[in-house]
């Protein structure tokens, strides 16, 4: 019965199945999510899509950005340039002749000072001391001098005087003589007369008392004259000694004045003095400290006082590579570019080479003289300078010009097309050929007169078969 049971059928009503043709409400979601799912990914990896496609299929270019060059630049493409700095012909690191300590300090960084003006000065009483002393000591020697010159004067007087008496007693001798003589005549006459009985006993005697008389007197005159010509003598050894003192005062006033301008010129050396019209650029010392000469690194002495420059002498020292030296020479025009002012143009002129070279730079230091100068220049300020080997046209400018800018470009970015030079402009994606009007070319660099603009981006060594339009891929740097 069980069994025959499980082959009834069943008579009750059955849902009816659903309609193939329609789907569940609950499927529509998922889809949507699914299409937004893939609308994202496409939207997002698009670009590194299409990048990769690109990278594949367009040309790789190098391009450069379009910018004013400094003028130093634009110059060098018309000649030599070299890098320098501007150094002064005339640079003084003052300092005194002498060890002392700064009681006195004038200047300071920038002060204009004159030849001959005090900059500084150095403790100085005790030379003052010695000047005075020597001063003194001048004194008293050319009081001794005049003494020893009055000494001489009056020894000069002496002899004068002894030598008037000395040819006083000479005459006196010479007439005692004489007289003598006369007495000896008459004596010999009276001796004939007297021996011939022609003459008295009492006449003959008085003669010869007479003879007698004279001779003593002549005796007496001599050793006048005798004492005269000693005391000539010594008058004349007492001028010689006293002439003697006068000269040697004479020389005690020559040393004591030369002992007096030493004492001054040591006590001139305390005072620091400009030695030409100029700036002073550094202040070594302050006052209270120490300055010698003689100064070695590491004492407590400084070596100098401050150290001034005259602006008037200011060149630049320029070191140019020796395989460019050729390209300048003596007295050739030259164009001078501060590093602070770049559009500031000086004229220059080369000045002097120098004879020797730098082995270890491979450059020659050239120095170029400024031909006008302002108030912008200063030592050690760095420049950048175009020899011009073409003598410059027209007169010399009374001041420095300002230069304007022009664009460089690299002479690898030029292309001809129908006759013209020109390069690619790169626009968004796509280069456009620009035709250009150039200047001079030098060193792979070219100045471009017309056509081109700042910040305007340029091909770089352009493939040959780049064209007009052609959308191309910048290569990385």
């Amino acid at each position: 019965m069980s069994d025959l049971s499980a082959l009834k059928i069943d008579r009750k009503p059955t849902a009816a199945p659903a309609s193939r043709g329609r789907k569940p409400h609950g499927a529509w979601p998922l889809r949507i999510v699914v299409l937004l799912v893939l609308a994202a990914l496409g939207y997002l990896f698009h670009r590194p899509v299409m990048g990769f496609v690109d990278r594949l299929r367009l040309p790789k270019v190098a391009v450069a950005v379009v910018a004013l060059s400094h003028p130093a630049e634009v110059g060098a493409v018309q000649g030599t340039a070299a890098n320098g700095y501007i150094v002064a012909a005339r640079r003084a690191a003052l300092s005194a002749d002498t060890p002392g300590r700064i009681v006195e300090l004038n200047v300071t960084e920038g002060s204009k000072v004159k030849k001959g003006e005090v900059v500084a000065r150095l403790y100085a009483d005790e030379y003052a001391a010695a000047v005075a002393l020597a001063d003194a000591d001048v004194v008293a020697a050319r009081a001794d001098a005049a003494r020893a010159t009055a000494g001489v004067a009056s020894a000069r007087i002496e002899v004068l005087r002894r030598q008037r008496t000395q040819a006083a007693a000479g005459a006196g001798r010479d007439e005692a003589s004489a007289q003598a003589e006369l007495a000896r005549r008459r004596l010999e006459r009276a001796r004939r007369l007297f021996r011939d009985q022609l003459l008295a006993a009492a006449e003959f005697d008085a003669a010869e008392a007479e003879h007698t008389s004279r001779l003593a007197r002549v005796a007496s005159a001599d050793a006048l004259a005798k004492a005269a010509e000693a005391e000539v003598e010594d008058a004349s050894q007492q001028l010689a000694v006293a002439t003697a003192a006068s000269a040697a005062a004479q020389a005690r006033v020559t040393v004591a004045e030369a002992r007096a301008q030493q004492a001054k010129a040591t006590l001139t050396k305390t005072d620091v003095r400009a030695p030409f019209d100029g700036i002073v650029v550094l202040k070594d010392a302050e006052v209270g400290e120490v300055v010698s000469p003689n100064s070695q690194s590491g004492g407590s002495a400084r070596g100098s006082v401050c150290t001034m420059v005259d602006f008037a002498s200011l060149e630049v020292q320029a070191d140019v590579p020796e395989t460019s030296i050729a390209s300048v020479r003596v007295d050739a025009p030259a164009d001078i570019f501060l590093d602070a002012y770049p559009g500031k143009l000086y004229r220059g002129r080369v000045a002097r080479i120098w004879p020797t070279a730098d082995r270890q730079k491979a450059s020659i230091e050239v120095r170029i003289a400024f031909e006008q100068r302002d108030e912008d220049l200063r030592p050690n300020m760095g420049v950048r300078v175009v020899f011009r080997n073409e003598p410059r046209a027209g007169a010399a400018v009374a001041a420095p010009q300002q230069q304007r800018k022009q664009i460089l470009i690299d002479e690898r970015a030029l292309v001809e097309s129908a006759s013209t030079m020109g390069v690619f402009v790169l626009e968004r994606d796509t280069v456009r050929y620009q035709a250009l009007r150039l200047g001079e070319r030098r060193a792979g660099q070219v100045a471009v007169l017309e056509g081109l603009g700042p910040g305007q981006r340029i091909v770089v060594a352009p493939p040959a078969d780049l064209r007009d339009g052609t959308r191309v891929l910048v290569a990385d740097k």
